[in-house]
């Protein structure tokens, strides 16, 4: 093999070491199977959520977690392969593939990473239940809220009994 295919092919997994180290979390999944409309559909999805989803050689796959080391992902780089990367929600590929995997059978989520760990399909399946970004920030501001607002209701209670008392 010519030195330029070699370093193109180098290229090429360096491109995916720097997306691995740069993604929260990333899915792999096997597509095998989904229509063109089913493909066209989750990647829309994908995109809207900010995630970016590739079918990249299970050889440049290998030698990328290899070179960022992450161990037990060969066994999940077989047959035809997809990988969603987020940069910025953890949550959104698990999410998203997830989903799109109990509405067609055709989609297999096979494992993937999450904040620089390997992850297997049941972590998958965990990360995929939690809300988004969205969700646990006003989940956090509710938690917040909730001393405050609380006294606010003893404080009301308080001044309605004192309004509600006859005068002496």
């Amino acid at each position: 093999m010519s030195e330029s295919i070699i370093a193109a092919k180098a290229k090429v997994v360096d491109g995916i070491v720097e997306q691995f180290k740069a993604a929260k979390s990333a899915v792999v999944v096997n597509y095998r199977g989904l229509t063109v409309d089913e493909v066209t559909a989750l990647r829309k999805e994908l995109r809207d959520a900010g995630v970016k989803m590739e079918v990249i050689k299970n050889t440049y796959l290998r030698r990328a977690a290899d070179a960022t080391g992450y161990e037990g992902l060969d066994e999940v780089f077989t047959g035809p392969t997809a990988i969603a990367f987020s940069n910025d929600d953890a949550v959104a590929p698990a999410r998203i593939m997830t989903k799109f995997a109990k509405q067609f059978d055709a989609l297999v989520v096979k494992g993937g990473i999450i904040e620089g760990k390997v992850a297997s399909l049941e972590q998958i399946t965990e990360l995929s239940k939690l809300p988004d970004r969205d969700g646990m920030l006003s989940m956090l501001l509710s938690v917040l809220q909730a001393p405050v607002r609380n006294v606010a209701y003893a404080v009301k209670a308080v001044a309605e009994s004192k309004d509600a008392e006859p005068a002496a």
